[in-house]
């Protein structure tokens, strides 16, 4: 498949991403990702897939099994000239069941090539938020 949408910014890159999974649309959703042979994508059950065309067929695979929505919070950014990393958490629909899942923590890496940015990592990973309250509360010293 040759990529024909150019995003001006991670942001709209990002943008594309969730409203592809909204859609259930996978050849959409390949439209963000870069074309890299390394593009990396980590899903929550641990399973970590290289490359467009393993990525491509897992993503098909989830959205034939059911509609996800996907609420999606920015927790930190950050930007250079041809790199970008966003964090994010993440409450997954599935179906029409109104339990959210989740959260997710989500790291998506975005590089800028000659076609605008292009989404190249996703490394996806249940919260323990048991912990991370946890580690909230503990002081934090630098020595």
């Amino acid at each position: 498949m040759s990529k024909t949408a150019s995003h001006a910014s991670p942001e709209d890159a990002e943008r594309a991403f969730y409203e592809a999974i909204a859609q259930g649309d996978a050849d959409l959703l390949m439209l963000v990702w870069s074309e890299d042979e390394e593009t990396v994508c980590v899903h929550p059950t641990g399973v970590r897939l290289i490359g467009d065309l393993a990525i491509r067929d897992s993503w098909r695979g989830i959205f034939s099994n059911a509609s996800l929505r996907v609420q999606a919070e920015h927790v930190a950014h950050w930007q250079g000239t041809v790199f970008a990393i966003h964090h994010l958490t993440e409450v997954l629909f599935v179906g029409d069941d109104p339990n959210p899942h989740g959260p997710l923590h989500v790291t998506h890496i975005y590089s800028r090539g000659a076609h605008g940015w292009r989404l190249v990592s996703r490394h996806a990973s249940a919260a323990d938020d048991g912990h991370q309250a946890m580690a909230d509360a503990m002081p934090h010293t630098l020595h």
